[in-house]
């Protein structure tokens, strides 16, 4: 069954009503891998209810809509899509715990080509479900390796952030652990090509790789961590793209070039050289 495009750009989500706990700020924290050392006091923030701060990824599992390019009638080969690029706008400080709504559309679809795959771009918003206030804004472009050449637009295609050609300002590495994947999906992600070995086989991966999510939080924690002093609150966007897997148990390193407020930055897994995120900027508020 192929991509329909105009069924597909009329997908219908229901609004995602998520309250979350101090629990599932802390969980999120340690799914991401905080806490590794219990007497560093910038990450038992995090991860211990003591004036508890959240993570400013945190909202990339806050009223998530679940796997619904599982459903046969999307047309997509759930098995062979990756996630794409991520995109993250604060538009308030995030609490450690609330009641709060998504909503999700599709923005677009290209067509790469038969052979080539397709993107689809979607867009989330996150809003106080007392309030209304919008919390924050997510967009996310997901790969589908297997299903170009629909007869779908091959464009416009988002622009990407061209990092600086001079050396990074900082760098700070992070070493995942081998069940990394298995404490990430406990906040929401539960697709089994980061959990089930024949699954990612299936999907031309030797074993199951780490939440590209995951990678994307790391990266924003060595950006608070190094840039910000600690400070969640200073981050105001995190935008960038996923170009390859990591294998839980590799080490992270996160390059960072700082001008003004915006940090351009990749990431790197160290142990095979391989950008694992790439034109990766973040603006600070």
């Amino acid at each position: 069954m192929a991509i329909d495009y105009d069924k597909l750009m009329a997908w219908r989500f229901e609004d995602v009503r998520h309250r979350y706990t101090q629990r599932d700020t802390m969980l999120y924290a340690l799914g991401v891998g905080l806490g590794t050392d219990p007497c560093n006091e910038t990450e038992l923030r995090f991860v211990y209810e003591k004036n508890l701060l959240a993570l400013p990824t945190l909202p990339v599992v806050l009223g998530y809509p679940g796997m619904w390019l599982k459903d046969p009638a999307t047309g997509v080969d759930w098995v062979r899509l990756v996630h794409g690029e991520q995109g993250l706008k604060l538009h308030r400080p995030i609490p450690a715990e609330g009641d709060v709504i998504g909503r999700t559309r599709v923005t677009g679809i290209i067509d790469k080509g038969q052979g080539k795959g397709a993107l689809i771009y979607t867009e989330r918003s996150v809003v106080d479900a007392a309030s209304g206030d919008l919390l924050a804004t997510l967009t996310s472009t997901t790969f589908c390796r297997a299903d170009g050449g629909f007869g779908g637009p091959s464009g416009p295609v988002k622009s990407v952030h061209e990092l600086p050609t001079r050396a990074p300002d900082h760098s700070t590495d992070f070493a995942t652990q081998p069940r990394a994947a298995l404490i990430y999906r406990l906040s929401g992600d539960y697709n089994p090509l980061h959990a089930e070995p024949a699954v990612a086989r299936a999907a031309g991966f030797e074993r199951p790789i780490l939440h590209g999510l995951a990678t994307y939080a790391i990266a924003g924690w060595a950006i608070v961590k190094t840039v910000c002093g600690g400070d969640p609150h200073a981050v105001g966007s995190i935008d960038v793209r996923f170009s390859s897997p990591v294998y839980p148990g590799e080490t992270i390193r996160t390059e960072m070039w700082v001008d003004g407020k915006v940090v351009s930055f990749r990431a790197l897994a160290v142990e095979r050289n391989v950008v694992v995120l790439n034109n990766g900027r973040a603006e600070l508020r």
